[in-house]
């Protein structure tokens, strides 16, 4: 404990409660009634934590080195790196911190930039810029997690190994080809296999292989979100909740950042790191990513050891163009997530869609409940990989969105990037910025459209040819 902000605490199982944070318009969490009524339920990742620190909102004017504006993953890491290299920092947050997509996601720990794998850097890219690349976004950043964990003493729930199921054999070699793709590029850490072999690791009939990982694995998201904070706070950083940022403007001595509470003069730099409500305050319009709603659920205790569905405990996602993705949590329970929209679905449509996901992939669960379920908005770009910014005339200002709902490790690993770039450490930020990234008019009014629109045309390409794999 450092200043009364403690390290994230796990509970043994789930304590079902009203969620801190304050409700989303966007999003939504529900509960197995059984379990009460609540008006705001906390999903799964906080229940599963012992009740955390609250911070005040701003009510005066203040003045630092940096201001960054987002208190999830990106936005807390940036501030953690920043607070070690002696930085005067202060984070704002306008509900609370992990409230958003890094407190709501699957906690999947897979490598990659977004949704460009070594495959699509490969192309893109000369060889020692690919291999640069990818390892940024794999090897260092699963590394950098453990590093975190290591330095600051604190549990993540951290599990080790990834399986990528494929559901047509055809994309066995799509995943064969990645696989080489990342032994080319200096990384071997994937392993091949048939249906009979990873039968003993999925105890499913819907599958014909896959790909398996062990570089990958997964997390609790709201405890590795908590954790970057609490360092931040041991290092001396600030943070203030409950603040929403109205308006950014570059003045003569520094960045002014308005808010609802009070103004903050950054003398140095501000760093956006809100995702898909980047655009809002980023003085280049250029609409480069739509946001889409996504949804995960878990079970009650299942029936049956969860050794008898994950022998040793793999997270999984599969193939197939909308993909399912579930992992093993706390006392036998079942994560299971899936289905991307442009409008948000109801809780009785999501419970129904993903209760038979669970089902289909796992027919011997008999008595399957959830007792928990919620949405989350992710965004995507036209590329697949995200778009890096930073402008600014005098003063740097950086910004990141389009994570395509991918990118648990990555996140952490691009805040330490930024971190290191204002301070003039690497290059590794400024290799980011460098992908170039499409405009999408009308982006976000189209998104309720152009999301089903594409998953249509993909749908019956994937129709056409079944052993392509093309997964959303």
């Amino acid at each position: 404990m450092f200043n009364g902000i403690n390290k994230p605490i796990h509970l043994d199982d789930v304590v079902f409660k009203e969620s801190k944070a304050s409700q989303n318009s966007n999003e939504w969490s529900w509960v197995n009634p059984k379990h009460g009524e609540f008006e705001h339920p906390a999903n799964y990742y906080e229940s599963s934590l012992g009740d955390w620190h609250t911070f005040d909102a701003l009510n005066s004017d203040q003045v630092c080195d940096v201001v960054v504006i987002g208190g999830g993953l990106l936005g807390a890491s940036a501030a953690l790196h920043l607070s070690e290299q002696g930085v005067d920092t202060i984070l704002v947050e306008k509900n609370r911190i992990g409230s958003s997509a890094s407190g709501r996601n699957g906690g999947q720990l897979t490598p990659g930039l977004a949704r460009w794998e070594a495959e699509e850097m490969i192309k893109r890219f000369s060889y020692e810029d690919a291999k640069k690349l990818w390892h940024f976004t794999s090897t260092e950043a699963m590394s950098l997690i453990d590093q975190i964990s290591g330095k600051y003493d604190v549990e993540l729930a951290r599990k080790r190994g990834h399986i990528t199921a494929a559901v047509h054999e055809g994309h066995l070699i799509a995943l064969t080809q990645g696989a080489d793709a990342r032994k080319y590029l200096g990384e071997n850490n994937t392993t091949v296999m048939g249906e009979y072999e990873l039968k003993q690791l999925i105890k499913s009939d819907l599958y014909k292989g896959g790909l398996v990982d062990d570089l990958g694995g997964h997390i609790q998201p709201l405890a590795l979100n908590r954790a970057l904070i609490h360092g931040f706070c041991k290092n001396g950083g600030q943070v203030f909740e409950q603040t929403e940022v109205l308006s950014i403007s570059e003045q003569a001595d520094g960045v002014y950042v308005n808010t609802s509470g009070g103004t903050i003069k950054a003398r140095k730099s501000v760093v956006i790191a809100v995702h898909h409500n980047a655009f809002k305050l980023l003085p280049e319009k250029k609409q480069t990513a739509i946001p889409f709603h996504t949804y995960i659920a878990v079970t009650a205790p299942l029936e049956v050891p969860l050794t008898e569905l994950l022998p040793q405990d793999h997270p999984v996602y599969d193939t197939q163009l909308q993909i399912d993705y579930y992992r093993g949590v706390s006392k036998n329970r079942l994560l299971f997530g899936g289905q991307g929209t442009g409008t948000s679905w109801s809780v009785g449509r999501i419970n129904q869609y993903l209760l038979g996901r669970t089902h289909k992939v796992f027919p011997q669960l008999n008595q399957v409940e959830m007792d928990f379920c919620w949405s989350g908005v992710s965004d995507l770009t036209v590329n697949g990989a995200t778009d890096n910014r930073k402008f600014g005339e005098k003063y740097p200002i950086y910004a990141v969105h389009g994570w395509s709902g991918h990118g648990v490790a990555q996140t952490v690993r691009i805040g330490k990037a930024i971190a290191d770039d204002f301070s003039g450490l690497n290059t590794d930020y400024a290799m980011l910025t460098k992908i170039q990234h499409s405009d999408i008019l009308f982006g976000r009014l189209l998104a309720p459209l152009a999301i089903p629109m594409s998953k249509g045309w993909y749908g019956m390409t994937g129709m056409l040819n079944p052993g392509k794999m093309v997964s959303f």
